[in-house]
C-alpha cells in the first residue's frame, strides 16, 4: 500500500466512554450517621450487615437521623405500611442512595416504598401474574418448560425488592398479603427431587426462591449434590440478588463460597454446567466492593450471569442501561436478560412500556460484545414464559397492549402484557376506565394477532 492510500482510522473515543470503569472507591459508608464509625473490616462482614438491615420506617430514621426531612420519614412509613413486600435493606445498599435527592434515587426506588409515588394498579393485574402456582406440580417447584424447572428452597432473601414476581410468596406476611407456602426444609426438598428424578425431560434446574445467599452452606451442597447426582440433569443454575445488595458475603462468608465453588468443581468434572445467575439493576450498585467480589469468584472458575428488571426510574434510558451492561462486562459478569418489569400487586409506578424495552435494547446492542449484550424479554403474565420482547404476535401502542404466543410452552393461546395506564394519553386512560371498553381493546388486540379469543390467557 503507497502512501497516498487512504486509512479509516476512527477518532479518539470521549472520556466519557470510560464512565464504566470509574467505580465508587473508599468507604463511602460513612457519610451514613449509623455508619460514620464503622471501619471496613467491619463494613465487609457479611453478618454485620445481615444483622444491621434496615426492616422498617423506624429503623430507617434512626440509620438516617436527620439527613432527611421530617415529611420524607412520613412519606416512608406510610409507604413501609401500603407495601406488599416486607422491607429489608443492607447497609450495604442503604449507603449507596443518595440521600440528597432520595426520591429520585434508582436505589431507594428498588427498596424503599413512598406513598407519594404509588399508582393504581393496572386492572388486570394478579397477585401471581406469571401463574407460578398453576404449574407447580409439588410445593416448591415450577415446571413450566419441557426441559427445565424452577426450584424454590427457602422464602426470605438479604435484601427484599419492592418489585419481586414473587410478591405472593416471598417474605413474612403483610398487611396487604398472607404468603402462600413454599417448600423450605430438607424434608419437603425431597419431593422435588423425587418429581425431577422421575421426568427425564428435566435437564435444567434453576435454585431460586427466595435468595440461594440466604441457604447455608451445607444446604447449598445438600441441594447441588442430590441434584448433580440425577443423570438427566445437566444444567443448574444458582439465583441470587446477594451480589448486587451484600458483595461482602463472597468476601468474607468463606463457608458459603466454598460450598458453591464445591458444587461448580463436582460438576464441571461430570460434565455439567453449574453457574450463578445474579441481579443487578442499577450501575450504582457497582462498587471497589463487588470488582473484589466478582474477581474472587472468577479467580474460582464460577462463571456468572446477570439478570436485570427494566424499572422506571432505575435503568429504563438508553445511556443507563448501556452503562450497567459495560459496567458488568468490565466485571466479566455477562448480561443475560433485562425482563419487563412484571405485573407486581404495588409497583406500578415502577413499571414502563413495551416500546421503552424495544428502543433501549436497539440502542444499546453493537455498543458491546453480543456475549455481553442482554436479551429483552417478557416474561408472558399467564404463563408463556420468557418472550423476546419484540417478538410480539401484535402491539396495539395507543392502549398499550401487547400480544404474545408461546408455541413451544402453551401453544395455541394469547399472552397479554400491559403498559402502565399513565404512560398512555388522556384518551386512553379514559378508556381503560370502562371495564366494557376493556375488554372490547383487548379482544381486538387479539383478534389483530391472528389468536382467537378463546384461548386468551389473561393475567
Amino acid at each position: 500500500m503507497n502512501d497516498t492510500a487512504i486509512r479509516h482510522v476512527k477518532p479518539p473515543v470521549a472520556p466519557d466512554q470510560f464512565e464504566y470503569k470509574n467505580l465508587k472507591q473508599g468507604e463511602f459508608w460513612r457519610h451514613i450517621p449509623a455508619y460514620k464509625d464503622v471501619d471496613e473490616a467491619t463494613f465487609l462482614d457479611h453478618l454485620w450487615q445481615q444483622k444491621h438491615a434496615v426492616k422498617t420506617s423506624e429503623e430507617l430514621l434512626s440509620t438516617i437521623k436527620d439527613v432527611c426531612s421530617p415529611q420524607f420519614f412520613a412519606d416512608a412509613a406510610e409507604g413501609f405500611s401500603r407495601a406488599p413486600m416486607a422491607v429489608r435493606v443492607s447497609p450495604y445498599a442503604i449507603s449507596l442512595i443518595d440521600w440528597n435527592d432520595p426520591i429520585a434515587d434508582p436505589i431507594r426506588r428498588q427498596f424503599v416504598p413512598l406513598a407519594s409515588g404509588l399508582l393504581p394498579d393496572h386492572p388486570r393485574l394478579t397477585l401471581d401474574s406469571l401463574h407460578e402456582q398453576d404449574d407447580s406440580p409439588v410445593p416448591g417447584l415450577v415446571h413450566r418448560y419441557v426441559d427445565k424447572a424452577l426450584f424454590l428452597p427457602l422464602n426470605t432473601c438479604p435484601v427484599y425488592c419492592r418489585f419481586c414476581t414473587r410478591s405472593y410468596a416471598i417474605g413474612p406476611d403483610t398487611e396487604n398479603v398472607d404468603k402462600v407456602a413454599l417448600a423450605k426444609t430438607p424434608k419437603q426438598w425431597e419431593d422435588a427431587f423425587r418429581y425431577i428424578a422421575e421426568r427425564p425431560e428435566l435437564e435444567d434446574i434453576v435454585i431460586s426462591g427466595g435468595d440461594t445467599y440466604q441457604l447455608p452452606p451445607k444446604n447449598i451442597e445438600l441441594i447441588g449434590n442430590a441434584l448433580l447426582d440425577i443423570p438427566h440433569v445437566r444444567r443448574m443454575r444458582f439465583a441470587t440478588k446477594g451480589p448486587a445488595i451484600m458483595p461482602m458475603k463472597i468476601i468474607t462468608h468463606t463457608e458459603w463460597l466454598d460450598a458453591i465453588t464445591a458444587i461448580v468443581d463436582r460438576g464441571r468434572k461430570m460434565g455439567k454446567e453449574v453457574v450463578l445467575h445474579t441481579h443487578f439493576n442499577a450501575p450504582e450498585e457497582i462498587t471497589w466492593i463487588t470488582e473484589k467480589a466478582m474477581r474472587i469468584l472468577f479467580e474460582r472458575g464460577i462463571f456468572t450471569r446477570n439478570q436485570s428488571v427494566l424499572i422506571r426510574g432505575v435503568n429504563d434510558t438508553r445511556e443507563r442501561m448501556q452503562l450497567l451492561v459495560k459496567r458488568l462486562g468490565h466485571l466479566n459478569v455477562h448480561a443475560y436478560y433485562v425482563y419487563m418489569h412484571d405485573m407486581v400487586k404495588g409497583v406500578e409506578e415502577l413499571r414502563t412500556t413495551i416500546h421503552t424495552a424495544t428502543d433501549t435494547e436497539k440502542f444499546v446492542r453493537g455498543s458491546t460484545a453480543g456475549f455481553n449484550t442482554p436479551t429483552f424479554v417478557c416474561d408472558a403474565p399467564g404463563g408463556g414464559g420468557k418472550r423476546d420482547v419484540h417478538s410480539y404476535e401484535y402491539y396495539d401502542r395507543v392502549n398499550g397492549i401487547a400480544v404474545y404466543a408461546a408455541p413451544s410452552v402453551k401453544p395455541g393461546k394469547a399472552f397479554l402484557y400491559f403498559d402502565p395506564i399513565d404512560k398512555l394519553s388522556v384518551d386512553a386512560q379514559a378508556r381503560w376506565a370502562v371495564r366494557e371498553i376493556q375488554d372490547q381493546m383487548i379482544h381486538e388486540a387479539v383478534r389483530k394477532a391472528g389468536i382467537g379469543d378463546e384461548q386468551l390467557v389473561l393475567a
